[in-house]
């Protein structure tokens, strides 16, 4: 396996949230069974809006049996609150690579109760 391609958090999209910058470090470890494939460090600079984001920078891919290659991410997303207990969100995020860039959505429903 080439590289991991990282699953983002969906990061401070709570409604009153104070907008501004922020560095997120985040790791991804993969594994198929009980064996280890490798592992994703992603070294994000950011800034967050009153229910958005946007992150970007390094990112070390390190995978089993193989040297550590160091790429490029980034993240966007947002959040959107439909009732008092019911938030819809959404990320896309990317990652570099040797020969094209990978790109990843993610949708989702949050239902407090």
């Amino acid at each position: 396996m080439k590289s991991i391609i990282a699953a983002g958090i969906l990061l401070g999209c709570a409604q009153g949230a104070i907008a501004g910058p922020y560095a997120n470090i985040e790791a991804n470890s993969g594994y198929y069974g009980d064996e280890y494939t490798g592992s994703t460090i992603e070294n994000h600079v950011g800034y967050e809006g009153d229910g958005w984001y946007i992150q970007g920078g390094p990112a070390i891919l390190s995978a089993s049996g193989v040297e550590a290659e160091l790429e490029w991410s980034g993240k966007v997303g947002a959040a959107v609150a439909v009732n008092e207990t019911l938030d819809l969100y959404g990320e896309v995020s990317y990652m570099t690579g040797d020969e094209e860039s990978n790109y990843n959505t993610k949708v989702g429903v949050k239902w407090a109760f």
